[in-house]
């Protein structure tokens, strides 16, 4: 029998479906994903979740004309299926393929890129203010997993949509995970409203059983409606959404196919925002994923028939190194505290949850709360840790500004997925950290050539008595190994790794590709010191003046946006000492939007490998 996805190019021919016939539809989008995923990597978990819910969404709606909002982005992979791109999903998270997040540059159907959580409902509600405004009659609907309420914004969005009362349908796709398990008060509150799933299977069945009986079933189930709403009135008075003067329906069986189409027909009808309460499961139809879905939130490539990931290196990831470090500083002060957003697996954090569950904090998808926090441990002479995605952290630039460093409080920040990111495209790249941190009074700023030396620069950091920031990438270590005892780095002092007579002066991952290139081109004639820079913030001020004599040069190198840099912090010393006769080149990258590709792909692309990096050298000597 010929496999009904291949008939499918646009939501269009899904609507061409008989709907007894959609499971089947459902079960051969499971197998593309989990076959595509298993080669390439991706968010694996929370797209099987959702299979279902996005089927109904586009048998209900007409996309484009009605605008699909997804919170997040990575649970879109079947509406980008249904929509037009099935046959580029081979490609998914490849340099020159699909995107795992929405892109309007892709597809029409994608209406708003997202890939931070909490910002679909503000979004949905501009789109809806517009749409009626100019008197146009479209639908939107914002999808929104459970883990993006706890952020602020979130609810910032939700208290005006109950003010304003626009025509929103909000899809709470409620799996009680974000990447990790939820956290506060309001999960404990959805976990409650669904405590009961054989509720769900039940009212299922009793809706089949009514619907076989003529004549008298639809009666029946819409009188059952009315007595469902009452006794939901009677055991949660006060419903939070209600409250707000938001429509609660729910819950529905996310991955009942009759519920679903059902209940969003409803909820196309109704006059005022609406949110329809979905529970799904995370992994749903492949059992590694169902068994383990934080490791399958964001998967390596693995093997399909096991699970099992197809690489097993034993060089340890930079996450797992500061995991581990943070742990065993931690058994010495016991003043250390750590703190994540939502992320104690992907930051290691899970290492230190385990072994001092009282001295941990998930504070869930909440950057901005999760500084202010850290501030007030801080100002009670705790050492926090704050362990954040470096494109997250950016969520917090006020935090960190009026919170952190105005009153010099002692808080580490770990910034996780620093510099470029492979395969999860333009909202996840960690390009702008040293731009925006690197002005903060009081913060010191650094960071790590290998794992040898974040190790070091943790236990530092602890020491220095003012907020300090560490940057390092994602991925696998260099591979060097760690001393048993930590050493402690003098504060602003680099390391001098070679001799030469200019100087090239790399920070954090590009020093060992900085040093191959000056190997290289002392072979060529060119002899270049590499001072393995290790602060952006304060420069080794003393070392970098040792070489600025009229008509040397200075090279610094940063795997970071160079406008407003750690290049241009060393431009501004050097025009500090009036030493104009420097011959100055700043390498990094431009300021522009990176494309999808791997680490090693995107910095070849712009010369930040060894190679690339010694032709540009060698051709600003050449000018």
């Amino acid at each position: 029998m010929d496999k009904m996805l291949e008939g499918i190019n646009s939501p269009e021919d899904l609507k061409k479906i008989p709907a007894e016939n959609l499971p089947q539809l459902a079960d051969e989008i499971r197998s593309l994903i989990v076959d595509v995923v298993s080669k390439n990597g991706g968010h694996l978990a929370s797209n099987l979740g959702v299979v279902e819910l996005t089927i109904a969404l586009h048998y209900v709606f007409n996309s484009p004309r009605d605008k699909i909002l997804w919170d997040v982005g990575h649970q879109c992979y079947t509406h980008k299926i249904l929509t037009g791109r099935r046959r580029l999903f081979s490609g998914l998270r490849q340099q020159g393929g699909l995107l795992g997040f929405p892109d309007r540059q892709e597809s029409e159907h994608d209406v708003y890129n997202t890939g931070h959580a909490s910002t679909a409902l503000s979004a949905a509600l501009g789109l809806a203010v517009a749409r009626d405004k100019r008197g146009e009659g479209f639908q939107v609907i914002a999808v929104v997993g459970d883990g993006s309420l706890t952020g602020g914004v979130a609810w910032e969005a939700l208290n005006q949509i109950g003010h304003l009362r626009e025509k929103i349908i909000i899809v709470l796709n409620y799996n009680e995970m974000s990447i990790s398990p939820n956290v506060g008060a309001l999960s404990k509150y959805l976990r409650y409203l669904v405590s009961g799933q054989h509720y769900l299977r039940i009212k299922d069945h009793a809706k089949s059983f009514l619907k076989s009986i003529p004549a008298v079933g639809w009666p029946m189930i819409k009188a059952g409606r009315a007595v469902e709403d009452a006794v939901k009135k009677a055991f949660f008075p006060g419903l939070v959404f209600e409250e707000l003067g938001i429509r609660y329906i729910g819950p529905v069986q996310g991955h009942s196919l009759p519920s679903l189409i059902e209940v969003f027909e409803d909820a196309r009808d109704y006059d005022g925002p609406v949110l329809i309460h979905c529970v799904t499961q995370k992994g749903r139809g492949y059992a590694p994923a169902q068994n383990n879905p934080e490791r399958f939130h964001g998967a390596s490539p693995f093997n399909r028939a096991t699970g099992e990931p197809v690489t097993n290196s034993t060089v340890p990831t930079y996450s797992e190194v500061f995991g581990q470090a943070v742990v065993e500083l931690a058994k010495r002060h016991p003043g250390i505290i750590a703190i994540t957003a939502a992320m104690p697996e992907g930051t290691g954090l899970n290492i230190f949850a385990r072994e001092f569950p009282d001295r941990f904090y998930d504070v869930g998808i909440a950057e901005q709360h999760a500084v202010n926090f850290a501030a007030g441990l801080a100002a009670s002479g705790f050492r926090p840790v704050v362990a954040i995605y470096s494109t997250f952290l950016q969520r917090a630039y006020d935090q960190v500004y009026h919170d952190v460093c105005l009153m010099d409080l002692p808080v580490i920040f770990a910034l996780d997925r620093a510099g470029i990111v492979s395969d999860d495209g333009p909202t996840h790249q960690g390009l702008n950290d040293l731009v925006y941190l690197r002005h903060m009074p009081h913060l010191v700023v650094m960071a790590p050539k290998d794992e040898r030396e974040l190790r070091q620069m943790l236990k530092s950091a602890l020491g220095y008595g003012h907020p300090v920031a560490i940057r390092y990438p994602k991925g696998k270590a260099v591979g060097v190994g760690v001393d048993e005892k930590i050493q402690d780095i003098p504060l602003g002092r680099s390391e001098l790794l070679k001799e030469g007579k200019g100087l090239l002066l790399p920070i954090g991952s590009m020093v060992y590709p900085a040093l191959r290139a000056a190997e290289k081109l002392e072979k060529e004639g060119i002899s270049l010191a590499v001072v393995n820079a290790r602060f952006a913030k304060p420069l080794d001020e003393e070392m970098i003046l040792r070489f600025a004599e009229d008509g040397n040069t200075i090279i610094t190198v940063e795997e970071g946006v160079v406008t407003a840099g750690f290049g241009s912090a060393v431009r501004e010393l050097l025009d500090r000492e009036k030493r104009f006769g420097v011959r100055f080149k700043s390498i990094g990258l431009p300021l522009e939007i990176y494309p999808l590709g791997t680490s090693d792909q995107i910095k070849k692309l712009y010369g930040l490998d060894a190679d690339g990096l010694a032709g540009q050298i060698r051709a600003f000597y050449e000018e």
